[in-house]
């Protein structure tokens, strides 16, 4: 049998470790270099592979009316091994898939250590890879080091872009005081493992509202370095007290929406709901939802114990704040995720500019696939524009820049998967089987469930196709 020459795959994140095993399960051998425990990170908490630093949440597991749910059913049909982990560790979460994190880095630290063709190197890789290493997947993640970051943009040509990102606090559920919160999902939908009673929620009227925002805004913040002072933030994950600075009712219509929450304690409707979420499956610790913060620790403490319900909470972690980077990668990319300066190169995961643990995993799928193909003389490309999958290659490589179906963007931001990166479905039916004219949010309803049924069907064609064989 003819020797297949390794794959190094650099990271050992979600990217990282989807892109191992989709490699080796095509009978690629992978060397999977992890510099934790040996160099230690400002999120990471372990040395497990797979470690989710912030939320435990994948996000909707919906995946006819919604794109994130679709991704999740996508990697289902092509074996993602972290799909497979989530599913089998998921707790209650109402319409999400959310995970106990500790058994789900777990099981996929164990799943790649016992795979025959992968080897687990720890150490730091902290400059561009040797010659010799000529199929390599960096991997590293929005907490790439500073020396390979730099090594990376000085062989790219380009200059990174870099957000802030932040990390929401978990509490010790039996300091939380049952006799002001109650158990209810939003519209009482039942999820992944749930029934309709996933999260604790802590409601506030008006005047308590009015207080906590005043707290927010004037608590001390963690300062920033000289360097971070002009780093953007992500939309889709801001601190809580910068989205109080947006106004005081921005809260109201973001995670503290009370919209679809009854108080079983009071008559009176909710001006405002605090929500938290299962976080490990013993259910002893529960983190709060869209709370991601920037407040010093002493400041979380006594501001976040204002919430009813909240006065005595144990925090088991308190929030944070840390730098993330990513490439320019439309400008540094081709449409295989190389480096255009470097083809040895390929990319994945938050470096590349997705947004999210599904969508970072997500692009290590296709990268550890299109690498294997590589590796075995196969061609193969990415899925086509109609899947998820297909859709966000699209637009970290440049698809963002022209798509009519995408809004013009003019300037490379990280995103998560949504149906605005999709083409829409044209043939839409005007009336429902019954014969009733589809309108509004039924019509909207119907053409995401269509485009996501051409979604799977197309992902499997491309799967049967293009399949990455060794003989």
């Amino acid at each position: 049998m003819t020797k297949i020459d390794p794959i190094h795959i650099i990271g050992g994140g979600l990217a990282g470790s989807e892109a191992a095993w989709q490699a080796a399960n095509a009978g690629v051998p992978v060397i999977l270099h992890e510099m934790r425990p040996t160099v230690k990170t400002d999120a990471h908490q372990t040395e497990g592979l797979a470690e989710l630093v912030c939320s435990n949440s994948f996000r909707s597991d919906d995946h006819e009316n919604n794109a994130v749910g679709l991704l999740h059913e996508e990697m289902r049909q092509l074996n993602s091994i972290i799909m497979a982990s989530g599913d089998k560790h998921k707790l209650p979460a109402g319409g999400a898939l959310a995970v106990d994190r500790d058994h789900f880095s777990d099981e996929v630290t164990n799943a790649l250590e016992a795979h025959d063709l992968i080897t687990i190197e720890r150490g730091e890789v902290d400059t561009i890879p040797p010659a010799e290493w000529d199929n390599v997947i960096i991997a590293t993640g929005p907490l790439t080091s500073e020396n390979l970051s730099k090594a990376i943009m000085d062989l790219s040509g380009a200059d990174s872009l870099a957000f802030f990102d932040a990390i929401a606090p978990i509490i010790h559920k039996d300091s939380i005081d049952f006799d002001k919160v109650w158990m209810q999902s939003r519209y009482d939908k039942v999820g992944p493992g749930g029934t309709g009673a996933d999260y604790i929620n802590c409601a506030m009227d008006e005047q308590e509202y009015n207080a906590f925002i005043d707290a927010l805004l004037e608590g001390e913040k963690t300062d920033f370095k000289e360097w971070e002072t002009n780093t953007p933030y992500f939309d889709g994950c801001l601190p809580i007290e910068v989205m109080a600075e947006r106004g005081r009712e921005t809260l109201r219509h973001g995670p503290m929406k009370p919209v679809g929450l009854t108080n079983p304690h009071k008559e009176e409707k909710s001006h405002a709901i605090v929500q938290l979420r299962q976080d490990n499956a013993l259910g002893t610790l529960w983190n709060m939802v869209g709370f991601q913060t920037k407040l010093k620790y002493g400041e979380q403490t006594k501001i976040f114990q204002m919430i009813p319900g909240l006065e005595n909470a144990v925090f088991a972690r308190l929030g944070g704040l840390h730098r993330n980077t990513f490439l320019n990668s439309p400008e540094v990319l081709d449409n295989q995720l190389r480096l255009k300066t470097d083809k040895r190169l390929r990319f994945a995961g938050q470096i590349t500019g997705v947004e999210g643990y599904v969508e970072s995993a997500a692009t290590g799928l296709i990268a550890g696939r299109l690498a294997a193909a590589e590796r075995l003389g196969i061609e193969l490309s990415s899925p086509s524009i109609e899947t998820a999958h297909g859709a966000l290659i699209n637009h970290i490589t440049g698809g963002h820049l022209s798509s009519h179906f995408s809004g013009g963007l003019k300037s490379f931001q990280p995103m998560n998967i949504n149906f605005g990166l999709i083409p829409p479905v044209t043939d839409i039916p005007k009336k429902d089987e019954e014969g009733r004219r589809l309108r509004g949010k039924e019509k909207s309803r119907l053409k995401k469930q269509l485009m996501a049924k051409r979604a799977l069907s197309t992902l499997i064609e491309w799967s049967e196709k293009n399949p990455v064989k060794t003989e």
